[in-house]
């Protein structure tokens, strides 16, 4: 059996870009959650969120008009490009048509959308330049990627929501262990927008001051932005080239709760087999999971169902297993957040630390887990759990192992 290594690491987030600041802040439990930037949300009964700063397009594209290209994308490409530079790889050595990218999303590049709609109204709909519809849908966003980079191998874009980034990296996998690529670049990107911000604050799901997992008084999610992109290889190319190897990809699970378009499982019937799946295609049992990165969107029902599916899979040992949510610093941020939380946990493994859940306070008797409360600790992690579940009833769970292991 072909193994799968991760080699290469790039993010961009709302604490921080590139592996180092990024995990730096995470293991300091810093928080990129403040008020609103990009647009005026008086009109919202709510106004935090956690946006990138001080993001500058130009210094990362090279090949790409930065005016030509969606915000998403943007920051798809950054964290491509920090990977390869994380990984010490020269893609110009590759045969381009062995080098893939798999990425996910939520929304594609809604600020396109928001655009049209100012023109618009403003103008009406003949003053609408012919060429913005085109740089909004999803697929784009590996595509802009592929093009950047020269890349001409498999390029997917798979939007499932806020599980996309997991099952971007799971078919990335897929495709350096069937051999039909020997490098893939995978992971997940969204941008912040007026349309994402607004859904959420009619569902009224957005907390007012801070984001809160697993929290007895938790009030809600608080939506971000950013990318993250995982360079995968094989065990045996990444020996050959000298490579530092972060973890070991042992395998994924994905599943659908057919249940309700925004609502989970009561019971967590699609995460508990999302979570089985990936440790019976990993050869994984039980007893031999040792942190879990938790969904962790700070919500009432996510929190509580969640952990019901964890203490349901994993029986007596639930509570020994360290779970933590990087979304009480980064927020959520759609369609990359799994993909970023891959990243954690591979330097989980990698270090032997564990981020922190940040701003745990009070108990919750539906949340009764370890959820490696406000400070982050040394656990020295074999194996990582990385769950991630969406609108549509959409999950999925990556495991990760240490490298050499």
């Amino acid at each position: 059996m072909t193994r799968v290594v991760v080699t290469g690491i790039g993010v961009v987030t709302p604490i921080g870009a590139g592996v180092r600041p990024f995990w730096e802040a995470l293991l300091e439990g810093r928080s990129g959650i403040g008020p609103v930037r990009s647009f005026n949300t008086s009109a919202f009964p709510v106004h935090i969120g956690a946006e990138v700063k001080d993001f500058r397009a130009s210094d990362y594209l090279r090949r790409t008009n930065p005016a030509e290209t969606g915000r998403a994308s943007q920051f798809a490409i950054a964290a491509a490009h920090l990977s390869l530079e994380d990984a010490a790889l020269d893609a110009s050595g590759i045969d381009p048509r062995r080098i893939g990218v798999s990425m996910g999303t939520t929304s594609g590049e809604p600020l396109f959308i928001e655009e049209y709609n100012n023109i618009r109204k403003a103008q009406g709909t003949d003053a609408v330049p012919a060429e913005m519809m085109g740089r909004y849908p999803c697929h784009v966003i590996p595509t802009r990627v592929a093009i950047e980079l020269g890349a001409r191998g498999p390029c997917l874009m798979i939007p499932t929501a806020c599980a996309a980034g997991n099952y971007a990296v799971g078919y990335g996998f897929d495709m350096i262990r069937s051999g039909r690529a020997d490098v893939m670049l995978s992971g997940g990107a969204d941008a912040f927008s007026r349309i994402t911000y607004t859904g959420f604050s009619r569902l009224g799901a957005i907390a007012p001051e801070r984001c809160q997992p697993f929290d007895r008084l938790r009030k809600g999610m608080v939506p971000g932005e950013g990318a993250a992109v995982l360079v995968l290889e094989t065990d045996a190319a990444a020996r050959a080239r000298g490579a530092r190897i972060y973890a070991e990809v042992l395998g994924y699970g994905v599943s659908c709760d057919s249940h309700h378009m925004t609502a989970a499982h009561p019971r967590g019937d699609g995460a508990i087999r999302a979570m089985s799946a990936a440790l019976a295609e990993s050869g994984v049992s039980l007893d031999q999971v040792d942190y879990i990165s938790a969904h962790g969107t700070g919500t009432p029902t996510n929190d509580r169902v969640e952990s019901l599916a964890v203490r349901t899979l994993f029986g007596d040992r639930a509570p020994r297993i360290p779970m933590s949510s990087i979304k009480s610093m980064l927020g959520h941020t759609m369609g990359a957040a799994s993909a970023i939380e891959a990243a954690a946990c591979a330097m989980a493994l990698h270090t032997g630390w564990a981020p922190p859940t940040m701003n745990y306070e009070e108990a919750d008797p539906e949340c009764d887990l370890d959820y490696i409360p406000n400070q982050a600790r040394k656990i020295d992690p074999r194996i990582a759990l990385n769950n991630a579940y969406a609108f549509g009833g959409n999950n999925a769970s990556l495991c990760l192992a240490r490298h050499g292991d």
